[in-house]
């Protein structure tokens, strides 16, 4: 039996690594999209909520630290 040709050898190789690389990146491609759907989703949650906030008679954003519990 012969031995295989190096060339031939690391031409397969590199093919496989290729096919890998390729599901990878398509793998890595499908979460980037579900990620940006999750964040568009997230941003039209935090609109609707702030639309649903009383205005705060128009005065300067509160901050949290001037809300602390009664225990403080």
């Amino acid at each position: 039996m012969q031995d295989p040709d190096p060339h031939d050898q690391r031409l397969t190789e590199l093919e496989i690594k290729a096919a890998y690389t390729e599901d990878m990146l398509d793998e890595l491609n499908r979460i980037i999209v579900r990620q940006q759907q999750q964040i568009d989703a997230l941003l039209r949650e935090l609109l609707q909520l702030r639309d649903r906030m009383p205005d705060s008679a128009g005065g300067p954003p509160r901050s949290l630290r001037d809300e602390l519990p009664p225990h403080y």
